[in-house]
């Protein structure tokens, strides 16, 4: 099957994930760096301090961006390189990105610019962080900032990466920084995150009159019942509320879902954070909408957990997570979200797998679980822009071996092995792969 010429082959990093250089240029502490400094918070008290040294070494990666012949390249934006301090505009921060995005641009790769991914200066976590309503503001002054500096060299724009996880992994559950329990703090924090998105994009659009692309990308688990019983159909109600409509619902349709409002009004004190005409603003419409798909879900019916579900045994083969290996589920989300929900083109701004990868003594990483996992799930992509699914692009997950988050360095997603030692870089048989399916653009 194959791509058209205008479809975007890409690879996806973050910010705090690969750069490292933690101290360096101006920069000052994001959540993360405290975060994983915290006991008992991330695998081996890993941090992101060195991580891959993209921060020195990004040219060394643009030669890998350029052996795999990318289209396009996906990256974030540190925030506290360009604001270390609240109101303090860091030039030497925005440096580094302009000299990225330029040997970008000469080696023919699109910058694609997430503007958050995870990395909130501890200056903005110390008032309150995305609990404070003025994080709309200081987030805001921020985009501006990008904006003025960069909009000219950029291909597509990004606000926010997955809200669920900053919101309700790190204000909800407590696994990602800030490593906070709380529903009520959860559920503002995702609204001001979201209201930052719509003020985001009314000020590209507006202030600066721009005709670059620019959306949010949600990260989204279609969600799966153990059983057609009444109580097992109800989990996964619940499971797809909590994961998915609580997001899609406002950003694509203006509102929260009534349901999943009831079920959390047990943990909140009051929705009078929910201003008049937020909504509309959530909503603002947008030039493209970003999926980060991984698996699917599969729950049943659990009457001790705060939303009646839990996850359920399947038998599907899985990655090194532990999650479902799902292209047919990940074909039917797609189905969904175009008949319920929106007509944008959809580009799929992550898609990957961690399986255990060893190099070989003769330097060579044969990971061929992973490049099964993306042949299916670009095969997925090819088959539902066969149906007229209007996929503009795919991201895969990741360039480089990287920080996981909460896994620290135990779990490698990338397409390139990196020994955090040395910072060799080592190409694995899927990226290779992945080169040949772009040459070709066939599959």
């Amino acid at each position: 099957m194959r791509f058209s010429k205008n479809f975007i082959f890409g690879t996806a990093t973050s910010s705090y994930q690969i750069e490292g250089a933690y101290q360096e240029d101006g920069r000052s502490l994001s959540i993360w760096d405290t975060f994983s400094r915290t006991p008992g918070k991330v695998i081996n008290m890993d941090n992101g301090d060195i991580a891959c040294d993209h921060y020195h070494l990004y040219e060394k990666d643009i030669e890998i961006l350029k052996t795999l012949g990318v289209d396009s390249y996906r990256f974030s934006i540190a925030w506290p390189r360009i604001f270390p301090e609240q109101g303090k505009y860091n030039e030497a921060g925005m440096d580094f990105y302009k000299n990225l995005i330029k040997r970008l641009i000469e080696n023919g790769i699109k910058p694609a610019v997430t503007l958050y991914h995870w990395d909130l200066p501890m200056w903005a976590h110390e008032q309150g962080g995305w609990t404070n309503r003025e994080s709309v503001n200081w987030f805001i002054e921020y985009a501006e900032k990008c904006f003025e500096e960069l909009d000219d060299q950029v291909d597509m724009w990004i606000t926010h990466n997955e809200p669920w996880c900053a919101g309700f992994l790190g204000y909800h559950q407590g696994i990602h920084a800030p490593g906070h329990t709380n529903m009520d703090e959860a559920l503002k924090a995702v609204h001001h995150i979201l209201l930052s998105h719509g003020e985001a994009v009314e000020l590209l659009k507006r202030k600066f009159a721009s005709a670059t692309p620019i959306g949010i990308t949600l990260n989204l688990s279609p969600m799966y019942p153990a059983s057609s019983s009444a109580n097992d159909q109800l989990a996964a109600n619940n499971a797809d509320g909590y994961s998915n409509r609580w997001f899609l619902d406002p950003v694509l349709k203006g509102s929260y879902p009534a349901d999943m409002m009831n079920l959390f009004s047990k943990y909140v004190h009051s929705y009078d954070f929910i201003q008049e005409g937020d909504l509309e603003r959530i909503s603002i419409a947008c030039d493209l909408f970003g999926i980060n798909f991984y698996s699917r879900g599969y729950v049943e019916f659990n009457a001790a957990s705060d939303f009646l579900y839990k996850n359920a045994y399947s038998d599907y083969p899985k990655t090194g997570m532990g999650w479902d290996i799902s292209p047919a589920e990940f074909k039917d989300l797609i189905r969904r979200l175009r008949k319920e929900y929106t007509k944008l083109p959809i580009y799929i701004t992550e898609n990957g797998a961690a399986f255990e990868d060893q190099v070989s003594e003769d330097n060579h990483v044969h990971d061929p679980d992973r490049q099964d996992y993306i042949e299916k799930h670009i095969q997925a992509v090819a088959e539902l822009n066969e149906e007229g699914m209007n996929i503009a692009g795919y991201y895969l997950w990741s360039l480089l071996d990287n920080f996981e988050w909460a896994f620290g360095y135990e779990k490698r997603f990338g397409i390139t092995y990196v020994d955090f030692e040395t910072q060799e870089r080592v190409l694995k048989d899927s990226g290779y792969r992945y080169a040949e399916i772009i040459k070709e653009r066939s599959i």
